[in-house]
């Protein structure tokens, strides 16, 4: 059978085996399966750079996120029955450098990258938490 000759899927559909759609279940691995393959070893620790007899390698951390549904539902529009199944799904992978680890013939050493707006941000966050729960306490207790 020439590539020609092959079934093709019907748009909206994958297949497995020519002819044979996909279930939801199937579709729903196969995403999955790709989406995971993002967080492996090569999106932790990039390619060792070498510059003389001194090696650096940086080393981030992932965080991903995935939502996936399915549904069936069936209804009326005036006199116009209508159904059918449906789904959706979506993802996000993130990556930012938190380490560099440096090889010298001397040892090996390893520096934190510092993200100074996620620091500027905890302190905001912990010193509004401070200043409410003060102006709490400083008010006079309810009377009943």
């Amino acid at each position: 059978m020439t590539d020609e000759e092959k079934p093709v899927a019907e748009e909206g559909t994958q297949e497995s085996v020519p002819g044979e759609a996909l279930s939801s279940l199937d579709v729903l691995q196969s995403t999955f399966d790709q989406f995971l393959s993002t967080a492996n070893v090569n999106a932790v620790y990039a390619s060792p750079v070498r510059q003389g007899d001194t090696v650096v390698i940086t080393a981030a951390e992932v965080f991903s996120a995935f939502g996936f549904g399915i549904g069936e539902g069936s209804g009326q529009q005036g006199h116009h029955p209508g159904g059918g199944p449906g789904g959706g799904g979506g993802g996000q992978t993130f990556s930012r450098p938190v380490a560099v680890v440096v090889c010298t013939p001397n040892g090996v050493s390893i520096q934190p990258v510092m993200d100074r707006t996620k620091l500027w941000m905890a302190a905001l966050t912990a010193a509004g938490f401070m200043l409410a729960t003060l102006s709490k306490m400083r008010r006079p207790p309810r009377r009943r």
